[in-house]
């Protein structure tokens, strides 16, 4: 995160921009412009900024989550695979870990019926709409494969971390981490194989909750 620029402050909560996201917004600025000029590449840019600031407000959630069973959040880092909330320490009970998980895919739940009731029915109604180029129907669609992709089980993932939660009512804390960590493990292998066939995007994503998970086991 050494790498990383401060932008503002919320609540006490610095958020901050990683140099490689900035590099992936000029990446993709260029990549739209040489295809269809200076308006399309304007325009794909903003929906992608709007795509991370639902992200941003993902985060936000951890955080204020986290931050009503009195743990901060020092800051919030926006990377090109998404956003990371610094927790300040890890919560205490498996109950206050699954609320904090579950409170960022809540929000992205939050934005998409609000853009469902703004007119984004759309593309929930007529799919086609998305690759038109609809920006409400466009931004209901991520929030909701936000939604879905944040709960898979793959911890470090928010769905891991639920269900490392679930395993610590039945287990102790450690052996909790280290299944969820193997099934994490396992999903990275998933992410990756699909990445080498379809999306090569996924293999960072998989590379993250590889190492991700792995550290937490150690750690456990």
């Amino acid at each position: 995160m050494s790498w990383s620029l401060p932008i503002f402050r919320v609540a006490g909560i610095q958020l901050r921009i990683h140099i490689t996201f900035l590099l992936l917004i000029v990446w993709l600025a260029f990549g739209y412009y040489t295809q269809g000029g200076s308006a399309v590449a304007a325009s794909r840019v903003i929906f992608v900024l709007l795509l991370f600031l639902c992200v941003v407000l993902h985060e936000f959630g951890h955080a204020f989550a986290a931050k009503a069973f009195g743990i901060n959040t020092p800051d919030i880092t926006l990377l090109p695979i998404g956003g990371v909330a610094r927790l300040e320490r890890m919560p205490e009970e498996p109950v206050q870990e699954l609320v904090i998980a579950v409170a960022g895919p809540l929000v992205n739940v939050v934005i998409a019926l609000g853009l469902f009731v703004a007119g984004g029915s759309q593309a929930l109604l007529n799919p086609t709409t998305v690759e038109g180029g609809g920006l409400i129907a466009q931004l209901l669609t991520i929030n909701i494969v936000l939604v879905l992709f944040n709960l898979l089980p793959a911890f470090p993932m928010d769905g891991g971390r639920v269900l490392r939660a679930l395993l610590a009512t039945r287990m102790s804390y450690a052996r909790a981490t280290q299944v969820a960590a193997t099934v994490g493990q396992g999903f990275a292998f998933v992410f990756g194989f699909i990445g080498l066939l379809w999306n090569p995007f996924l293999i960072f994503i998989a590379l993250f909750v590889y190492i991700g998970a792995s550290q937490e086991a150690a750690l456990a």
